[in-house]
């Protein structure tokens, strides 16, 4: 565990390392095994699969198993630009722009919306809209988390400003934010007492996240994902069982599979990475999440020798 105020020692580095890589795929994983079962209620999901424990494709989008959707392929257009430019909104809303008008198998209706407005207006934010409450921001800022490991202040600037190309709503600001704090969380070793800390904290100031009694709502509305999100990876001890009961919600589940596993992957780091998973990801997606992941964590204030400031 790095605490806060420490520098890293190279071997804790080497350990973020692991577990930067395990978010962006955990992430991936989450996505590919989330779409088959996307917009599907829990009882079509137990007449079909009984529980859904296998990366087997299908859904509504037809997908090859191990193909990715929206929530990956918007994280790498974010992880792209930090690794080739830094922080520059302008950078990633051209390449949202330009994986837009690529016909991607799927992009969500808020997100759609925004890069419209930014390839017709050239404005990186709208103004606030009610309509902004999706999960779309959130699903995508894992890799702003671990391009500002060590410094929380960084990560809330950075996390909001992508947030609003597409996004903009106190809801979707804040989980964005607790998304990325618990990826930093996690990828500094800190114990699972220390995550519920701040999971509670969050939750008070505001209480549309509480999710006890868990009310088991897994839709796209950004309140509805961070409660299934959050009670799955409080209430099990794995990755594995962590995703699995996540997306056996159903409903966005390629969504919430993609934050709980970046959630996930951080904390529990790449042993735990189910390997018959790993193997239906495309080897281009391993090899381009291996070497983003890297990159980020070098560019962020942690791999420049920065104290971790939560």
């Amino acid at each position: 565990m790095l605490p806060t105020g420490a520098c890293p020692s190279p071997d804790a580095l080497a350990d973020v390392r692991e577990r930067a890589y395990a978010t962006l795929l955990g992430s991936a994983l989450g996505d590919a095994l989330g779409a088959t079962v996307e917009f599907c209620t829990q009882s079509e999901i137990r007449a079909q699969y009984g529980v859904l424990r296998k990366i087997v494709g299908g859904g509504w989008l037809r997908l090859k198993p191990g193909e990715v959707t929206d929530d990956t392929q918007m994280s790498l257009c974010i992880a792209r630009s930090l690794a080739a430019v830094g922080w520059s909104p302008s950078d990633i809303a051209e390449r949202f722009a330009a994986w837009f008008k690529g016909w991607p198998v799927d992009v969500g209706n808020t997100c759609r919306r925004g890069i419209a407005r930014y390839i017709n207006h050239g404005t990186l934010a709208g103004p606030f809209n009610e309509g902004d409450a999706g999960n779309g921001a959130a699903m995508r800022v894992a890799p702003v988390a671990l391009a500002t490991l060590a410094d929380g202040r960084l990560l809330e600037r950075w996390a909001v400003e992508q947030g609003h190309i597409t996004h903009n709503h106190p809801l979707s600001d804040a989980a964005c934010v607790l998304i990325g704090r618990l990826i930093h969380m996690g990828c500094t070793g800190q114990p699972r007492e220390r995550l519920q800390r701040k999971v509670e904290d969050v939750v008070a100031k505001f209480p549309p996240f509480r999710f006890s009694p868990f009310r088991g709502l897994a839709t796209a509305y950004v309140v509805d994902t961070m409660q299934t999100v959050l009670h799955h990876f409080l209430s099990t001890h794995s990755f594995e069982e962590c995703l699995v009961a996540t997306v056996n919600q159903g409903g966005d589940a390629d969504t919430t599979g993609a934050i709980a596993g970046a959630i996930a992957g951080a904390f529990y780091g790449p042993a735990q990475l189910p390997e018959h998973w790993v193997r239906k990801l495309a080897p281009a997606l391993l090899y381009e999440i291996q070497d983003l992941s890297g990159h980020l964590v070098e560019r962020s204030p942690l791999g420049h020798g920065q104290p971790v400031v939560m």
